[in-house]
């Protein structure tokens, strides 16, 4: 299959932008991968979903991609007496699929090296939590019984570890006193639903380098150097010194 590409002027001329090819892995509801699709469909993401694999079979990602007319398959993990021999077929379907950059959303398997060594930093996760605070599960409940006063949630690339590898992008929420791992799990999914597909468009515009455990994003203007404060800083305290 010929790599998709996007049309796009400028000054006048046309000229052509090639899409990501992407495999998202599943195992639920899959709010971040409708997050991805929608991106997709109004332009702003620079990608063509090839395949949607599911350990699942009643994953209710699987019915957002019939709505969307994506392909899809059930690679269901108790069908293998190993983690490797499920992770290879999950390989060959990617590959068959010409798949160049892998997106875990919501996938509550533990990959293998064989599949870390198949995409080799090309495989993104997005987690729950201002990593490396709170990996693992149930990342929201943790955060809010530590009694934070601010958590969020992480892209990284994946590797090896748990919630370990370079980390691409990052949003920031408050955590409030009456906070609980449900109400602080919508606040966070907003932001996922935003950063997700800004860390894949880095990548697709290639703007992405890895060095050592640092991500360096190209051509992207620094952060503003503004503090975050919560409870906020109250009259005197909040205009400074003197």
């Amino acid at each position: 299959m010929e790599e998709p590409f996007v049309t796009f002027e400028t000054g006048g001329t046309k000229t052509q932008k090639r899409k990501i090819p992407l495999g998202i892995l599943v195992s639920g509801n899959g709010s971040n991968l409708q997050s991805l699709i929608d991106r997709i469909e109004d332009g702003t993401l620079d990608a063509e979903i090839r395949i949607v694999i599911s350990n699942n079979p009643e994953a209710y990602a699987l019915e957002r991609c019939r709505k969307h007319n994506i392909r899809t398959a059930v690679v269901d993990h108790r069908d293998f007496q190993t983690r490797e021999a499920f992770d290879r077929r999950m390989i060959e379907i990617l590959a068959d699929s010409k798949v160049e950059l892998v997106a875990m959303a919501g996938f509550m398997r533990v990959l293998t090296p064989v599949f870390f060594k198949a995409f080799p930093m090309k495989i993104m996760n997005i987690h729950p939590a201002l990593l490396p605070s709170f990996p693992g599960i149930h990342a929201q409940k943790k955060a809010a019984d530590y009694g934070v006063r601010f958590s969020g949630c992480t892209v990284h690339f994946a590797d090896e570890g748990m919630d370990t590898g370079p980390i691409i992008i990052q949003a920031v929420v408050p955590v409030y006193d009456d906070d609980n791992g449900e109400s602080l799990a919508e606040r966070i999914l907003k932001e996922e639903h935003r950063i997700y597909p800004q860390a894949i468009q880095y990548y697709a515009e290639g703007k992405i380098d890895v060095i050592g455990r640092k991500v360096r994003i190209q051509g992207i203007p620094r952060s503003p150097e503004k503090p975050l404060y919560n409870p906020p800083l109250m009259n005197q305290f909040a205009l400074g010194p003197g």
